[in-house]
């Protein structure tokens, strides 16, 4: 199975995000386990996801299970068995470097958070649509509907910590 994974799960996955449950940190520690074992990583070709994990983790792979996936994905990046990386547009003459042609232009999604941009470009540029695992949140549930209109999935692995979870 092949996934895109926000940078909130291997940060919960770290114990360090003190609003999540335990079970919460155990989905997300078990996620990125799996990824490793069994699933590919989908990024950018442009380091623009693992430039956000590389500012949010530790690349030695220490302490916490979020660093060592970022870690895993540092050695296994350009392993085509692991991770596949997909080009993505930027619309940086507009000034703003987290715009990108594949991004929906649909104007239900205009607040969507500009960081989070990146996550769905890549869902888009890639021709099987992966899902994306997000840990907290919240900004991927008010907009799970128009994203879900455009063929995004979002895989919510601590439901509870949605807003009426």
């Amino acid at each position: 199975m092949k996934v895109i994974v926000d940078t909130n799960v291997p940060i919960v996955a770290n114990k360090v995000s003190p609003q999540a449950s335990p079970n919460c940190i155990e989905t997300c520690i078990r996620e990125l386990r799996e990824i490793e074992r069994r699933h590919t990583l989908v990024l950018d070709d442009d380091w623009r996801i693992l430039g956000e994990y590389q500012r949010n983790l530790r690349s030695s792979g220490q302490p916490g299970i979020g660093d060592r996936f970022l870690k895993w994905v540092l050695v296994n990046r350009h392993n085509s068995q692991r991770c596949e990386q997909v080009h993505l547009t930027s619309l940086a003459a507009s000034g703003d470097d987290q715009l990108f042609a594949e991004f929906p232009n649909d104007e239900r999604l205009v607040g969507f958070d500009r960081s989070d941009r990146k996550f769905v470009a890549v869902a888009v540029a890639h021709p099987e649509r992966p899902p994306i695992l997000n840990a907290m949140d919240a900004d991927w549930w008010y907009y799970r509907e128009p994203l879900k209109r455009h063929g995004i999935r979002v895989e919510f692995l601590c439901p509870d910590a949605m807003p009426g979870g």
